[in-house]
């Protein structure tokens, strides 16, 4: 099937972003986790079993609640129109998410705690609205695992990462072989594989002294980040519906540039 100028763009952009989501472990990936772990060994066990706790708590809304509602979605367009508008929806989170984490950061150690289950919020209701912004049915249970990936894919590590990509490709096909009810689904021991990951980064935050600016500065990345995450998956998700003209999906095309 045809591709438009737009799309032919995005399937260049998308086979350097599966390049990255693919490359192995290196030297900085390594050091970047030994500091998060150190980081990690600051924080008291009970705040790590509370922020278990949210994890946990947000798995479990996402899968089975009701939690997280849209707008109606919009009739599907262009590809450009519709990231056009989720550019924007990017943006508007990236600075609420800023402000939002310097007020909480400079209210010291617990204010900062109690911010974390917001901005996982935040987080959550962004990845919402870009996919019903790329007119994905959002009340299907299949699509918040999908949902819960993104999630994952931006904030695990880099060998983490290889594996969540692999999960998500040719999602259409993977999604199928899911049973259709989500009691059929096995989502605890989902959750319980989930939540092994934690948001480390946003823990600095809860460090004295640098709460403020640490809030400001990783809030807006972390969105930022989660922001591109989701487009570049739901790029992929467009253009696997679509086909390119062989019939093959962009996630098995060569690595060629």
């Amino acid at each position: 099937m045809h591709l438009t100028t737009y799309e032919e763009k995005v399937t260049q952009d998308l086979l350097k972003w599966r390049r990255k989501m693919q490359k192995q472990p290196n030297l900085a990936d390594r050091t970047s986790k030994a500091v998060q772990d150190k980081i990690n060994d600051i924080i008291p066990d009970k705040i790590h079993e509370a922020i278990t706790a949210t994890i946990k708590q947000m798995t479990r809304a996402v899968l089975t609640g009701a939690e997280f509602t849209t707008s109606s979605q919009p009739m599907v367009t262009s590809l450009e129109e519709i990231e056009t508008a989720v550019q924007r929806r990017i943006d508007f989170y990236k600075k609420a998410g800023a402000a939002e984490g310097g007020i909480t950061g400079a209210g010291g150690f617990w204010l900062a705690l109690a911010e974390f289950p917001i901005l996982i919020g935040i987080k959550m209701k962004l990845l919402f609205e870009i996919a019903a912004l790329y007119g994905r049915p959002i009340n299907d249970y299949k699509e918040r695992l999908f949902i819960l990936h993104i999630f994952q894919l931006a904030f695990s590590s880099q060998k983490q990462r290889q594996r969540v990509y692999d999960q998500m490709t040719d999602w259409n096909v993977k999604s199928s072989t899911l049973p259709d009810d989500i009691h059929q689904f096995d989502w605890k021991s989902f959750q319980q594989e989930y939540r092994d990951y934690i948001d480390l980064a946003k823990m600095a935050q809860l460090i004295p002294g640098i709460g403020a600016a640490v809030g400001v500065i990783v809030n807006y990345r972390l969105l930022d980040k989660l922001g591109k995450t989701a487009m570049n998956a739901y790029r992929m998700r467009w253009l696997e519906d679509k086909a390119l003209p062989d019939g093959r999906s962009p996630a098995t095309l060569p690595l060629t540039f």
